[in-house]
């Protein structure tokens, strides 16, 4: 290899990785979006229930995994049964995408 193949792939590497920190900036914008979306799409039904004297039941959930120690939170069991089928196939994930050879 000359010189000048080793550019090319010194340029190759650095556009994968340019390429790779864009696609999660733009996973994090998406996440924010629908975040926006989801608050005013709740405010504008809200409104509507309160004309109609209707009430919406709001159940929340999530996971979140530092390291391999998954926490689950849930408003009711069945969002923290959600959070655990979650938790798992977070850890699968992890697991294929990192330790897999």
């Amino acid at each position: 290899m000359d010189y000048m193949d080793l550019n090319i792939l010194k340029v190759r590497n650095m556009i994968k990785g340019n390429i790779l920190i864009l696609s999660g900036f733009l996973v994090v914008l998406l996440g924010i979006s629908l975040i926006i979306i989801g608050t005013i799409l709740q405010s504008a039904s809200s409104n509507n229930s309160q004309a109609n004297e209707s009430s919406t039941e709001i159940k929340t959930g999530g996971v979140i995994l530092i390291g391999p120690i998954p926490i689950i939170f849930g408003s009711d069991k069945r969002m923290a049964i959600t959070g655990v089928v979650m938790a798992l196939i977070l850890m699968a994930a992890y697991y294929y995408l990192f330790y897999r050879k």
